[in-house]
């Protein structure tokens, strides 16, 4: 994970997404632990608040649970979770304005996912 302190997404965010890539990427399993909220703070050198407030949206996602005294861990169900909120993002980022512009330019449906299979072949 990289924080980049110039980026306009809040410190936060990128902590919690950043361990939402390690857990879809497999470097942290479910029922794994993750890093601790000092350990985040020290390696990244961000306010534990900070951390705690990134992995907090993770819990609250139940993508992550506390054991009392032990540490964090993975949900199990986390991967499959974080691909469903990761699809409707993409769907909503990538996929509606990709549709509106292609109705303003009168391309048709089946033009478009001929393009869109042509890019999986590249």
């Amino acid at each position: 994970m990289k924080i980049d302190f110039q980026s306009q997404t809040p410190i936060f965010l990128q902590v919690s997404q950043g361990l939402e890539d390690e857990i879809l990427s497999g470097i942290y399993g479910e029922e794994e632990q993750i890093p601790s909220i000092t350990e985040l703070s020290a390696n990244y050198k961000i306010n534990p608040a900070t951390a705690l407030k990134g992995i907090n949206l993770l819990v609250d996602g139940g993508i992550v649970y506390k054991k009392r005294g032990i540490g964090m861990f993975v949900a199990s169900g986390a991967v499959q979770k974080l691909k469903e909120k990761r699809q409707e993002e993409f769907y909503n980022q990538y996929i509606l304005p990709l549709v509106q512009e292609a109705k303003r330019l009168d391309i048709e449906p089946a033009k478009l996912q001929e393009w869109i299979e042509r890019g999986f072949v590249r």
